[in-house]
């Protein structure tokens, strides 16, 4: 079959695109150390109200999934637990859950990374703006801490209750790790790079044991909107990452 034969044919996969987007996320996760052997889940909304969702299969490592791996879900129909098809019990508690609730949650990225997650075991998981990155999060997360153990259904739901509103995009789970929501894989994929910088500089300032320059209401507040309205970011960003990777290893992309 020619070259441009596979790629029609790939196309034809149902929400191809999306699932391609999805398993370069994946594969970017692993390359900035995201990832936590074969636990945490991405999942994407793929009809109007969100209750439909691709995610990653379970016990599948973040290295070698492609974007025919992903399993489609419907968040009011639960899957037998004993289907081939099946999700993860805490993928399916955690992320069935901000499906069948948060419409405006399109992308939902969920990982334990490293500075995000000792963001989240402090006392205080709070991120004061210091610079432009912390800054961009300024009056823009929620901070979950009620921990309750696994995400199961009863978990899933009670965190999904925290992200009813839209101008929320990031969740800091007390003792767990970080959950940030976007329109696009592309948009919550930057949006989740952001924050694990932003919460890498706002951790280290801290290890220095110095006062930290905290910049004003209004300054955090003007910095945070004129980056979320920077044009196109996150998709010329995501754009390059992906071409990365069909440089590297485009078999993501099967």
């Amino acid at each position: 079959m020619a070259v441009a034969e596979i790629k029609e044919s790939r196309r034809n996969i149902e929400h191809y695109e999306e699932r391609v987007d999805l398993a370069a996320a994946f594969r970017w996760s692993v390359k900035l150390n995201w990832h936590e052997a074969v636990a945490n889940h991405f999942s994407l909304a793929i009809n109007d109200d969100g209750t439909q969702f691709l995610m990653n299969p379970r016990n599948r490592h973040f290295a070698r999934i492609k974007a025919s791996d992903m399993i489609l879900l419907d968040s009011n129909n639960p899957p037998a637990a004993d289907s081939p098809d099946a999700p993860d019990p805490t993928a399916w508690g955690l992320h069935g859950s901000i499906h069948r609730h948060c419409a405006h949650a399109r992308c939902v990225l969920h990982v334990h990374s490293v500075y995000a997650t000792v963001l989240a075991s402090l006392k205080d998981s709070n991120i004061l703006p210091i610079d432009q990155n912390t800054a961009i999060f300024y009056e823009r997360y929620v901070i979950d801490d009620n921990y309750g153990g696994l995400a199961f259904e009863e978990e899933g739901e009670r965190c999904a209750t925290m992200l009813k509103d839209p101008s929320k995009q990031v969740m800091i789970m007390g003792n767990h790790g970080v959950l940030v929501i976007g329109n696009t894989v592309a948009d919550a994929f930057n949006r989740l790079y952001y924050f694990e910088r932003a919460a890498e500089t706002y951790i280290k300032a801290l290890q220095t044991g110095q006062p930290l320059r905290v910049l004003s209401h209004e300054i955090a507040s003007k910095t945070a909107a004129e980056l979320e309205a920077y044009p196109d970011q996150a998709h010329h960003h995501f754009d390059e990452l992906k071409a990365l990777l069909d440089e590297e290893r485009s078999d993501y992309r099967n």
